[in-house]
């Protein structure tokens, strides 16, 4: 049997390059001190399997020397500098290692709240830098008896929450997206009120990245906030809105902050590095010895057990290779995906059960189709963490019922998918259709019949069918600055109505609340796919 040739794109511990070394049925080349021209031209075009980092961008140049490539391990967490769709269509399944630094960013959170309520850093360089010996400038203050906010409850926020209790810290979680018995099982509390969350002393954020928690904390949510509350990101940059967060510090709303992460880095003149109420770290949440090393552990295991063809864990992607794949499935994989997507974003509650449904030849391939519709819903709450390898296993482990109907065609339509989608808040149904072979359109939302591009932001607006309600809604958007791309209506026999309101823009819970102060009002949410 011949040698698989894994790249090492970019600098790994080297326990990884060691285990990549030890494997008789692998030739490993450790590129990582090579130029990116060299890499790219003379190397890659060599790999089987490449581990790469953020000094590698897999991209146009990157696939098409890639003519041998089946997998791509990204030794990390973000993949935001590798071309997914555009690996997927050449069949090359990208990985990434989504856990390994989960301690280090649980202990580097837990790191800025002590420097915070203690003003470490800066006692320490009044110290040693200036030399200065005055105990009665640092009183500050103990995490005991504190009431700690916690947003996110998933594998960092959930060990915070542990943490904090070993400091006798009141913890409360907020996360509409699990169980309440995963915190309180913990002697934790929790809640579905944001506001409650807002009313803590202290507040740390541990959510994905996403339409729904780019700038979670903004100036609304700041001045509800008590005075002297401290704030604490070591998760993504943009959760807060920096230039709310530079407000807050500067009137003194925001006692302290502890920032690990920036929306644009590196943050080298970032204002908030001008104030003396900021500990702040160059984005460390993954800079342990310990964390580098499990990340290279694992990344070289998943090379190996890719090249092999064992197995390719933590995959963010299928590939799709047209001698496997029926041209006319390939849509329908991602409308269910889309459909999954848009149900957890209307729901925004925690998932129960999941029922795939399919009519017409796609029926076929409906066992796809529910780790498609798997991924889609569960990646609002998880984000990287779920992927088309491990989606179902993860959804067993949190209780999540999958099940898959092949249901009779009478639809009128060559091919018909759907989701019915159960939570702790009631259940929703939402089903699609392609038309001419790429066009996807959603064509039914629970009782209501509509024609949905599901695409960009919608507003879902449930409402008495009355005359004026078109108008209203049509008025608070342009009142708000959102320009309408599309707007599409069914009715039932009950007399309500069912709006799909696409605009060009960004829905504000200002947007929200006025359209839920009509009195045609039913409910309305909204979702960006």
């Amino acid at each position: 049997m011949s040698k698989k040739t894994i790249v090492v794109c970019d600098h790994i511990h080297q326990d990884g390059l060691d285990i990549l070394a030890n494997d008789s049925e692998i030739e490993l080349i450790n590129a990582a001190d090579e130029p990116k021209d060299k890499l790219i031209s003379e190397i890659i075009p060599l790999a089987d399997v490449a581990i790469t980092r953020s000094s590698t961008d897999v991209d146009d140049a990157f696939l098409a020397a890639a003519q041998k490539i089946t997998a791509v391990v990204r030794a990390g967490v973000g993949v935001d500098n590798v071309d997914i769709p555009g690996s997927s269509k050449q069949g090359i399944v990208i990985m990434n290692v989504p856990t390994a630094n989960t301690i280090a960013a649980v202990e580097l959170t837990m790191t800025h709240m002590l420097s915070c309520v203690r003003d470490f850093p800066y006692a320490h360089n009044n110290l040693k830098l200036d030399r200065v010996w005055r105990r009665q400038d640092w009183y500050g203050t103990e995490l005991k008896d504190k009431k700690l906010g916690i947003i996110g409850f998933g594998n960092i926020g959930s060990r915070v929450g542990k943490r904090a209790k070993a400091f006798e810290m009141d913890v409360l979680a907020y996360d509409p997206y699990i169980d309440a018995s995963k915190a309180t099982d913990l002697d934790i509390g929790y809640t579905k009120n944001f506001e409650d969350i807002l009313a803590c002393d202290i507040i740390t954020i541990h959510t994905p990245k996403n339409p729904e928690t780019i700038g979670m904390i903004d100036k609304e949510e700041i001045v509800k906030m008590k005075d002297g509350v401290i704030l604490i990101n070591c998760a993504r940059g943009g959760l807060f809105n920096e230039d709310a967060l530079l407000e807050g510090l500067t009137n003194g709303k925001i006692a302290k902050a502890g920032i690990d992460v920036f929306n644009k880095e590196p943050a080298t003149a970032h204002p908030l590095l001008d104030l003396n109420n900021v500990t702040v770290t160059p984005h460390l949440g993954a800079n342990t010895k310990e964390s580098q090393k499990n990340i290279a552990i694992q990344a070289a295991e998943n090379a190996i057990a890719a090249a092999k063809g064992i197995s390719y864990p933590n995959a963010l992607n299928l590939p799709i290779k047209e001698n496997e794949l029926p041209d006319f499935v390939r849509p329908y994989l991602e409308l269910i995906q889309k459909i999954g997507h848009l149900s957890s974003q209307v729901t925004k509650s925690a998932v129960k059960s999941i029922k795939v449904m399919a009519a017409g030849p796609v029926a076929d391939h409906i066992a796809s189709m529910g780790t498609f519709a798997t991924v889609g819903v569960l990646t609002e709450s998880l984000g990287d963490q779920v992927n088309y390898v491990n989606a179902e296993f993860v959804a067993a482990e949190r209780g999540i019922n999958i099940s898959k109907e092949v249901k009779p065609n009478n639809s009128g339509f060559t091919n018909k998918v759907g989701i019915k989608l159960t939570t702790t808040e009631g259940t929703i149904s939402i089903a699609g259709t392609v038309f001419d072979d790429t066009v996807q359109r959603i064509i039914e939302i629970d009782d209501y019949v509509l024609d949905v591009e599901p695409k960009g932001t919608m507003i879902f607006f449930r409402n008495t069918d009355t005359p004026g309600v078109i108008g209203s809604v049509g008025k608070i958007m342009a009142d708000n600055g959102l320009n309408i791309s599309d707007f599409r209506l069914g009715r039932d026999s009950k007399q309500q109505a069912l709006a799909v309101v696409r605009v060009d823009g960004h829905v504000t819970k200002e947007v929200i609340a006025a359209l839920q102060e009509l009195d045609a009002c039913i409910s309305v949410s909204h979702a960006t796919l």
